[in-house]
C-alpha cells in the first residue's frame, strides 16, 4: 500500500497543472452527473417495469412464470457476453480495476469500458440481479475522466488525476452524496491525501452533483423521520451493534469471495451459461416475491421507514446475505455497495429489536440501529469508515447519528482486523 501511495503522489511532480486539473475537474463531474443521473433514472424505470412485469406473471400462474424466468435468465447472460467479448474490465463493481489503473499503470480503452458498464449495467441490474448502481456510476465516471483527459491533451498523470475525481463524482451521482464521493477517492482508491487529487476530486463532485440535482432533485436517497442526537449512555448499544456487523461483515466478504471461488472452479462452461443460471434463481424469486430483488433500495427505504415485521425481515436478511454474492459472480457489471447497505440496514434493524427487547424502557428507537448498522457494515467490508460514516449521513439526512456511526464502526473495524479479513476490494483485485 505504501508503494502505491508513493508512486501515486509523487510521480510526475511539477507536471500537473493545478488550474487546468480543476477546470477539467468540473467538467468531469457535470459529464459523469448527466451520464449517472441518466443511469439512475433509467434504472427506476426499469425496477418499476420489472416489478409489474413479475407480479402479473404471478397472478398468471406457470404460463407467465416461464417466459419470466427465461428473460431474466437471458438478460443476465446477454450482460456476461457483453463484458467478456467487448470489455472485460467491466466485470463486477469496477473498483478493483479502478485502483490498479491508479497504482499500477494499468493502461487500456476507456471507451468501450464506459459503453459496457452503462448498457450491461442497465440490463444486469434491471433484471433483477442484487447488484448496485455505484459499481456502473463510479467506473463510468473514472472512464470519462481520462477519456477527457485525453481530448484535452493532459499527460498521463493528470490524466490518472481526473479518473480519480471521475470516480468519485460517479459515487457522487449514484447516491447524491458528494462529499462521500471526494472521501472515497482519498480514502479507498488513493489511500492518502494529495493536494491536485483533492481539488480535482472536490471540483468533479460539485460537478456531478449540481447537474446531477437539475435531474433527480436534491431530497437524500432515503426519507427518515427526524431524529434527535442520542444520549451518550446508549454507547453500549452501538458497539454490541457495531461488534455484531464486523461478524456479518467478514462473513459477507467470505460469502463474495466464495462465490466467485466456485465460478472459477466452473470457468469449462461459459460465463454467459452460468450466468443464466443464476438468473433463472432471480426470475423464480421474483416471480413470488418482487420486492425482495433487485438493488435492494425499495427494501432499505421500508427498513429505515420501520414498516416491516421482526419475521419477514429476518427471512430478506438471509435472503439478501446469500443473493448478493451470488449475484456478484454472474461477472456482470454491477456493484457492491447498494446491496451491502441493505443488509447493514436490516441486521441493524434486527439487533435494534433485539436490543429494546431485552432492555424494556431504553431510549434507543430501532429504527436508528438500522441507519447505524448501514455505516457498520460497509465498515467492516470496505473498510473505509470516514466513507461509510459520511455516505449513510448523506443517504438519510441523520446527522445526528454521528457519534453512535462513530462508534459502532469502531467496534465493526476492530473486528474485522482482529479477524484478519482483507478488505473486499483489496482480496477482489489480488483476486484478479
Amino acid at each position: 500500500m505504501e508503494k502505491d501511495r508513493k508512486l501515486l503522489h509523487e510521480e510526475g511532480e511539477g507536471r500537473r497543472s493545478p488550474l487546468a486539473l480543476a477546470v477539467l475537474s468540473l467538467l468531469v463531474g457535470a459529464v459523469a452527473g448527466v451520464v449517472g443521473a441518466i443511469f439512475r433514472l433509467a434504472l427506476l424505470r426499469l425496477d418499476v417495469w420489472r416489478t409489474m412485469w413479475l407480479r402479473e406473471a404471478h397472478r398468471l400462474g406457470w404460463s407467465g412464470i416461464v417466459p419470466v424466468v427465461a428473460a431474466t435468465a437471458l438478460a443476465a447472460a446477454i450482460a456476461a457476453w457483453m463484458v467478456r467479448r467487448f470489455s472485460p474490465e467491466s466485470s463486477g463493481s469496477g473498483i478493483p480495476y479502478v485502483e490498479r489503473q491508479l497504482r499500477e499503470r494499468w493502461v487500456g480503452n476507456h471507451f468501450p469500458i464506459v459503453i459496457v458498464k452503462f448498457i450491461g449495467g442497465l440490463i444486469a441490474i434491471g433484471s433483477g440481479l442484487a447488484l448496485g448502481r455505484e459499481g456502473p456510476t463510479i467506473q463510468i465516471g473514472a472512464g470519462i475522466g481520462h477519456l477527457l483527459g485525453g481530448a484535452f491533451r493532459r499527460n498521463e498523470n493528470e490524466r490518472r488525476v481526473l479518473l480519480a475525481a471521475g470516480a468519485g463524482a460517479g459515487l457522487a451521482t449514484a447516491f447524491n452524496a458528494p462529499i462521500a464521493g471526494a472521501i472515497f477517492v482519498l480514502e479507498e482508491l488513493v489511500a492518502g491525501f494529495d493536494i491536485p487529487i483533492s481539488i480535482a476530486t472536490l471540483g468533479a463532485s460539485a460537478g456531478a452533483i449540481g447537474i446531477a440535482r437539475l435531474v433527480l432533485g436534491e431530497q437524500p436517497d432515503f426519507q427518515v423521520a427526524m431524529l434527535k442526537h442520542l444520549e451518550i449512555g446508549n454507547m453500549p448499544g452501538h458497539l454490541v451493534l457495531g461488534t455484531a456487523l464486523g461478524f456479518v461483515g467478514v462473513a459477507y466478504n467470505r460469502a463474495i469471495l466464495g462465490a466467485l471461488a466456485v465460478q472459477k472452479r466452473l470457468s469449462r462452461i461459459p460465463v454467459e451459461w452460468r450466468a443464466a443460471a443464476i438468473g433463472v434463481l432471480i426470475g423464480v424469486l421474483g416471480c413470488f416475491e418482487p420486492e425482495w430483488i433487485g438493488g435492494g433500495g425499495n427494501l432499505t427505504q421500508q427498513t429505515l421507514s420501520g414498516h416491516v415485521l421482526f419475521g419477514l425481515t429476518s427471512v430478506i436478511f438471509l435472503v439478501r446475505f446469500v443473493l448478493g454474492p451470488i449475484s456478484y459472480s454472474a461477472e456482470t457489471p454491477g456493484g457492491l455497495f447498494a446491496p451491502m447497505l441493505t443488509i447493514g440496514s436490516q441486521g441493524g434493524l434486527l439487533i435494534g429489536w433485539l436490543w429494546v427487547r431485552l432492555f424494556n424502557g431504553n431510549p434507543v428507537v430501532p429504527t436508528e440501529f438500522a441507519i447505524v448498522g448501514m455505516a457498520a457494515l460497509f465498515t467492516s467490508v470496505v473498510r473505509a469508515p470516514v466513507t461509510g460514516i459520511i455516505l449513510v449521513i448523506e443517504l438519510t439526512g441523520t446527522f445526528g447519528l454521528l457519534l453512535p456511526m462513530l462508534t459502532a464502526a469502531f467496534a465493526a473495524m476492530t473486528v474485522a482486523t482482529l479477524m484478519k479479513q482483507e478488505p473486499i476490494y483489496d482480496s477482489l483485485r489480488a483476486a484478479r
